[in-house]
């Protein structure tokens, strides 16, 4: 047989979990013995064997999982605690404590699960895109361009005549759809307050 395979674990006080580092092993050949002090692996001419295990563990209820990059073991701890190494002196140091937790009078209730969809949902609901009949400055420059055009299909020919003249004429500073008020005269150049109009060449 070849050297010990490469294991490490980590463990709570209910199971302790052993990974064996045993790189592309075949489920079909892996054996796997589970007894109460004592663990076998075995994976063709690759074993790796611990006796006596720390604590008793239940052979029942430990299972294993074979990966492409290790095998997981877990075992089940027959009394709570840690054992702080993986084998260890028998009798069982663990022995003596009881196998159940000492019930006290408060009972702790598990915390619910968070609904993250149902978050999640509530939040893009929430900031869910206004329509412009909620909110009239939604959508910026594009709303208010698609609203001068809606206007501007949707008038009369006077009214797009006073809208083009009074638009042009004032450097697109005015807007008046008022035909009787924009066919008189030309149309002043009405800069935005604090704001200076200069003619370029």
């Amino acid at each position: 047989m070849s050297a010990p395979l490469r294991h490490e674990f980590y463990e709570s006080d209910e199971y302790l979990t052993l990974s064996i580092f045993d790189r592309g092993a075949d489920p079909s050949q892996v054996e796997v013995q589970f007894a109460p002090r004592k663990f076998t692996y075995t994976n063709g001419d690759k074993s790796l064997v611990l006796e006596p295990l720390k604590g008793q563990i239940n052979p029942e209820s430990s299972t294993y999982n074979v990966g492409k990059v290790k095998v997981e073991v877990k075992f089940a701890k027959m009394n709570l605690g840690r054992w702080g190494d993986l084998v260890g002196d028998s009798p069982d140091p663990l022995a003596a404590f009881p196998a159940e937790p000492a019930i006290t009078a408060t009972s702790v209730k598990p915390k619910p699960k968070k609904n993250w969809e149902g978050i999640t949902d509530g939040i893009l609901k929430s900031e869910k895109e206004k329509t412009t009949d909620e909110d009239p400055n939604v959508g910026g420059d594009a709303t208010l361009n698609s609203f001068f055009q809606k206007m501007f299909a949707d008038a009369d020919e006077d009214t797009k005549r006073a809208m083009m003249k009074s638009y042009s004429e004032s450097g697109g500073t005015t807007l008046s759809t008022n035909w009787d008020e924009v066919g008189k005269e030309r149309v002043t150049v009405k800069p935005p307050a604090g704001q200076e109009w200069k003619k370029w060449n």
